[in-house]
This record gives structure tokens, sequence and C-alpha cells, in this order.
């Protein structure tokens, strides 16, 4: 029986470079298999997309070098599973040659109503949450997770 919750996910990363310079290549040439990886995963929902299939023109702040990132998934251990466990990890481990290290939390979790989709502002808001308060119910990570409401 599918839950009354689902996991939301927003992240966003500072570029090195524009997503055209060859800093970047290495990362380009993943973003189709790891997206077409996510859309197959056990417990993915749902993820933002532009035109182009992914989220890559999609900014929600000034900087045109912070790119966006937005999903649902079923749980947080399916989005784990995704993240840590499957050729994702390749590259989260390969992450530093394209992206510059956050000062802030670049990763949110919440959860929502099964059916609901986030949207970008409130994924925006809930990054800003999370930078000014910490970890809560209403923005939190990984490491300091919540269960979703009874």
């Amino acid at each position: 029986m599918p839950g009354k919750y689902q996991l939301a996910h927003a992240n966003i990363a500072r570029m090195r470079a524009a997503l055209d310079d060859p800093v970047m290549a290495g990362f380009v040439e993943r973003l189709e298999p790891l997206n077409a990886l996510a859309d197959s995963s056990p417990g993915f929902v749902w993820r933002l997309q532009d035109e182009e299939g992914d989220a890559t023109a999609i900014r929600i702040f000034e900087d045109e070098r912070i790119l966006f990132n937005l999903s649902v998934w079923r749980s947080i251990e399916d989005l784990d599973a995704y993240t840590y466990k499957s050729a994702h990890v390749e590259a989260v481990r390969a992450r530093s040659e394209w992206f510059e290290r956050m000062v802030k939390p670049g990763l949110v979790l919440w959860w929502l109503a099964a059916g609901e989709l986030p949207t970008v502002e409130d994924a925006r808001w809930r990054l800003e949450l999370l930078w000014n308060e910490g970890p809560t119910r209403e923005a939190f990570t990984f490491r300091n997770r919540f269960e979703a409401p009874a």
C-alpha cells in the first residue's frame, strides 16, 4: 500500500564554469544517463524538467552558475539507494571536478502529501529555511533525517 507521504528533494551546486566549458564536459556527458537511471530507479516518482529533459536551464538564484534539481521519491531509502548505491555514486565522488565546495548545505529534503508535486518556490524557501534554522521537520538532510508524519 502506498504511503500517505512522499519525499521531496532539492539540491543546488555551483559549477566551476559554464555548462559548455570543457571543465564541465564530464558532468554534461553523465547528465542524460543519470537522469535515465533516476527515472527507472525503484521509488522514483517525478523530477523537474525543462524542454531539454533536464533542469540545467532553470535558475532559482541570480548566480547563473548555480544548477538546481528537484525531484520526488517514494521514500528516503529509495533516494538514498539511487544517490549512494547506484552508478550515480561515481558522479557524487567526482563532483569536485565540476562543482565548487558549498559553504551552506546544497541539499534539502522534506515530506509532502502523496500525489503532490513541489514547486520551485517551495524548494528555494526550504533551502533558505535549512540555511537559517538548521535541520527541522520542514527542511532536513540525509544526515539529520525526520520521519514522515504519522
